[in-house]
């Protein structure tokens, strides 16, 4: 892992809560000159710890009402059927993100959908029909109280 400095925290903890800052108002904020400031935040890019930007969305201001956790399971894992469930769920736009795990089953899949028939759809007719596939468990998400997540930077402060 490599090493950072106070500095380097100090940016990447802000630009996870606001990644619109300048590199003029960062190098403000963590007590260095302009030019240092970029030289390590194109170090920081370079080497792959800052990969990039994007807006945080409203789900429900977008109409996505519902949202949920689904857990699937694989009838096997040697006949290919994992890598072809992930090309087929790297396709699906209703889920934004996908894990495997380990436990009981084999995936979880963080799904938003429009409405609870989308989400029929989504488990009846896509999920449930993929070859392999031998169950689906789904939570509905309540509220959301937390998140997205920031990464923690406690344990780079050595």
């Amino acid at each position: 892992m490599p090493q950072f400095d106070e500095f380097e925290i100090k940016m990447l903890d802000i630009l996870q809560h606001d990644g619109r800052k300048s590199v003029t108002e960062l190098a403000q904020e963590i007590g260095l000159s302009a030019t240092p400031c970029a030289r390590r935040f194109e170090g920081l890019q370079q080497a792959g710890v800052i990969t990039g930007f994007s807006a945080v969305l409203s789900r429900r201001s977008l109409g996505l009402m519902v949202e949920v956790f689904m857990q699937v399971r694989l009838i096997s894992h040697s006949d290919g059927s994992p890598e072809k469930f992930i090309a087929a769920v790297e396709r699906m736009d209703e889920v934004s993100s996908c894990w495997t795990m380990t436990g009981d089953y084999d995936f979880l899949l963080h799904v938003m959908v429009p409405s609870v028939d989308d989400l029929n759809n989504l488990v009846m007719h896509k999920l449930m029909r993929f070859p392999g596939v031998r169950d689906v468990h789904t939570q509905l998400v309540l509220q959301n109280i937390k998140g997205p997540g920031h990464l923690p930077l406690g344990h780079l402060r050595g």
